[in-house]
């Protein structure tokens, strides 16, 4: 008895269909029509003789059996493109994208300059640099390299620690001369302060500045890091930020240093199939360099 081979092409669909979770965003990736999707879906459910989707309001949630397959058609779409990549000789020159996720902050305060070198080095690469205050899924392709404060978890992934930075206090000149400088962690409690708003912090991580002082009196909130990081700057209050923000360049000055001690680690996770591709061997090996020179890893803390 012959066993059916699903078609390539409801294949490829299958995968952009379980990577946007919607029609709509699968059919502008592949620029086709919904019903060519849904015919496609249908039809390689039918070889498979079984549901890859349960389908609601809400859009496509892929099943079990789905999820199998998932791991089958990214394993032959990572060999597609190594073979490709063989063919144009591009193995031998690293080139094309390098999507890289990470949070807002040190995408915009670090990463963003410390890429002008790299295309120096290899101009045939295109950077995309993508923010995102939630987990990327790197195993689902919305990116090629995830950098977080927290180990990402999954099937196929490669994760490691990759660097390591202290956060300090900032306040402006113009704040130190209406409320004082600060000379202990105790007299914290009579100065105001810059954060997050507290019930829209989705990733327990950034909540850096409760480690440094219990009850801090904030004055202003914001969702993003650089919003804060402004308004410490016009002498809204002081606030915490990473060693990589570089906030002396705004104006800041440091406080406590020798008396606060509050680090985060930056782990750096890649699809197993992907981490042979030559560009993307490149990224990932800038991303460690300029890590181990800037906010090396403390030595309990292994590095691969």
């Amino acid at each position: 008895m012959s066993t059916k081979i699903p078609n390539w092409n409801d294949l490829r669909i299958f995968l952009e269909v379980a990577r946007a979770g919607t029609l709509s965003g699968a059919a502008a990736k592949l620029r086709v029509d919904h019903s060519t999707i849904s015919r496609r879906i249908a039809q390689l459910e039918a070889v498979l003789n079984a549901p890859v989707f349960e389908r609601d309001h809400q859009g496509f949630h892929i099943t079990v059996k789905g999820r199998e397959l998932l791991e089958h058609v990214e394993a032959m779409e990572s060999g597609a493109l190594a073979i490709g990549e063989s063919l144009s000789g591009t193995s031998r020159i690293p080139s094309g994208p390098v999507r890289i996720a990470t949070m807002e902050g040190i995408a915009s305060l670090y990463l963003s300059r410390q890429f002008v070198s790299f295309k120096e080095r290899y101009p045939l690469i295109q950077i995309e640099l993508v923010t995102s205050t939630q987990l990327v899924h790197v195993s689902q392709r919305e990116a090629d390299v995830f950098l977080s404060f927290f180990p990402s978890e999954g099937k196929g992934l490669e994760v490691e620690p990759v660097g390591a930075f202290p956060l300090h206090l900032y306040a402006s000149e113009s704040y130190l001369a209406r409320h004082g400088v600060p000379g202990s962690v105790g007299e914290l409690r009579d100065h105001q302060f810059v954060s997050y708003v507290d019930d829209l912090i989705q990733l327990n991580t950034v909540r850096w500045l409760e480690e440094a002082i219990k009850n801090p009196q904030v004055v202003f909130h914001s969702s993003s890091m650089i919003a804060q990081l402004f308004s410490a700057a016009e002498g809204g209050g002081i606030v915490m930020l990473p060693a990589f923000s570089n906030a002396e360049r705004f104006g800041l000055r440091a406080l406590l240093v020798d008396q606060i001690d509050v680090k985060r680690t930056i782990w750096m996770t890649v699809h197993r199939e992907r981490c042979f591709m030559p560009r993307i061997k490149a990224v990932q090996q800038f991303i460690k360099d300029i890590l181990a020179r800037d906010f090396p890893l403390p030595p309990g803390i292994r590095n691969n």
